[in-house]
């Protein structure tokens, strides 16, 4: 099975929905229609900006699919400062990150916590970009394989096949976050290996062969060529190279 590559850029909290507007129209005019045809592009930026990049997306043709940072479980309700998945679907949100490790550390959300949202993104027929990798400490005590092939299977749990085929994971190890070191593509491959394994072991071998699995960890256009080569590597969660329309779309263009 071939899966087209997902490249999606997470903003964090960077750009409010003016810078954002800017990028949304200078990235367009660096990519070609072949490029739009070829990956799969989603920018998921600060719940500020999701309005602005919605109208300036449909406003100017830009095919790009909106993505958000983080959503909460619930419809609605009296959960002061969040977002309900409810109201990203109606800004046509189509991708939700889930679990990312600033969310986990940061946060404090557990893996019970990253399943209620996976399973809620998909109810509202968004699609979830799981988020799984491991501490600097975990990698040198050789605690990576548990680590992250428990966060796999609790992420899934009470979740079918059928919806996990379409999903998405991003192995993002977090001592590589933000700290220009990354692992080796050898490295990574051997990871995203392990996770696709634990997909079929949660979801049976058709959803772990067509469920799209990312790279994230300082991702930048020297790099990305070398990750993207890799047999179960399907493309790249973007940080800090993605606040640059210009290195993004380089990012974007990876062997082109």
């Amino acid at each position: 099975m071939t899966r087209k590559p997902i490249i999606a850029a997470n903003w964090k909290m960077h750009h409010d929905h003016f810078t954002a507007i800017q990028f949304a129209q200078k990235f367009s005019y660096l990519l070609d229609k072949e490029d739009y045809e070829r990956v799969d592009i989603a920018i998921c930026p600060p719940f500020t900006d999701l309005r602005s990049m919605q109208t300036t997306l449909e406003a100017d043709r830009i095919p790009v699919a909106l993505g958000a940072q983080n959503c909460y479980w619930e419809k609605q309700g009296a959960f002061t400062g969040e977002i309900s998945p409810t109201m990203l679907v109606k800004l046509k949100v189509s991708y939700v990150i889930v679990g990312h490790s600033e969310r986990r550390e940061i946060f404090g959300e557990t893996d019970e916590m990253v399943n209620r949202k996976v399973r809620s993104v998909l109810e509202h027929q968004m699609t979830p970009i799981v988020c799984v990798g491991e501490t600097l400490e975990e990698r040198e005590a050789g605690a990576t394989q548990g680590k992250v092939l428990g966060q796999v299977a609790e992420a899934f749990a009470g979740v079918k096949s059928a919806a996990v085929a379409p999903c998405v994971v991003a192995y993002e190890p977090i001592w590589a976050i933000g700290t220009g070191r990354n692992a080796t593509p050898e490295d990574a491959q051997e990871t995203i290996a392990l996770i696709r394994g634990a997909v079929a072991e949660a979801a049976g071998a058709e959803a772990a062969e067509a469920v799209r699995i990312q790279y994230g960890g300082s991702v930048k256009p020297g790099n990305i060529a070398e990750l993207m080569a890799q047999p179960d590597i399907d493309g790249a969660l973007v940080g800090g190279a993605s606040l640059d329309p210009e290195d993004f779309a380089r990012v974007v263009r990876f062997g082109a």
